[in-house]
């Protein structure tokens, strides 16, 4: 057997998220199914980090087992063959049987992107969050920086997130505009679930006014998530992509990292 990892973009528009699920209009799905058609065998993945129903990937990265020898870039060219417009492979690397995508990542990154405008966005549609009330971008940024660090993130955690810990060590926010156009990078060791969605709608709640930057330390330290504010949209949120020890030589970047320009 030989274990192969992949990079995956997709959006997420038109799924259930990731993982599979009966009726098969998940990424996973559509992925397997296509791996298996150019593999004449079933296969099965493994990813680095499920992503919810509307939510995109730049650098999603998976792995699986297969008796079947191919080359890297035919892993790429042949499995896009069998894919949708919205999903593509964008590299293949064989990897030692030891890999493992989510267990090994060091840490993971997602975006937002979010369109500051009075009027919805329409070509943007799913690819943007979008707020109507002006943000203050220092006000955002001075609220982020209350939560790097290692935390128990109880306060961001939806009722279904299944991770053993909520203590999570988040390693940066870096809040950018260009534009009408915001950018928040967040990068933790890893996540819980709709945690980057529910800070996200802390800050845009500190940033349009209507709460203070000391109210998310607040929020942080009750650990409780009714007290904070709305998960925001799944539109514009981006799984970026996990990262590893360079041993691995599994790309960090690929064309899309650039996005948005």
């Amino acid at each position: 057997m030989t274990r192969v990892a992949l990079g995956v973009g997709y959006r997420g528009q038109a799924y259930q998220g990731w993982q599979s699920q009966r009726g098969g209009r998940t990424v996973q799905d559509r992925l397997e199914r296509a791996l298996s058609t150019f593999a004449d065998q079933p296969v099965r993945t493994l990813c680095a980090g499920r992503t919810d129903a509307g939510v995109h990937a730049i650098n999603q990265v998976v792995h699986f087992d297969t008796e079947v020898e191919r080359a890297p870039l035919s892993w790429v060219r042949g499995v896009n063959r069998y894919l949708p417009d919205d999903i593509a492979v964008q590299w293949s690397v064989p990897v030692g049987g030891d890999f493992h995508a989510r267990n090994l990542a060091r840490g993971r990154r997602y975006r937002y992107i979010v369109l500051e405008s009075p009027v919805r966005p329409a070509l943007e549609s799913g690819l943007a969050g979008w707020v109507f009330r002006p943000l203050d971008g220092a006000a955002m940024q001075d609220a982020a920086a209350l939560l790097i660090g290692e935390h128990d993130f109880s306060a961001f955690r939806s009722a279904e997130c299944q991770a053993a810990s909520p203590v999570k060590t988040l390693r940066s926010v870096d809040i950018s505009r260009r534009g009408a156009y915001w950018r928040f990078d967040f990068d933790a060791n890893a996540f819980l679930h709709h945690m980057v969605r529910n800070i996200m709608g802390c800050l845009v709640a500190v940033g349009s006014g209507r709460r203070t930057t000391a109210w998310l330390a607040e929020v942080l330290a009750t650990r409780r998530r009714e007290v904070a504010a709305p998960t925001f949209a799944a539109a514009g949120l981006y799984f970026v992509g996990p990262y590893y020890d360079a041993h691995w030589a599994i790309p960090a970047h690929v064309p899309a990292s650039d996005w948005p320009p």
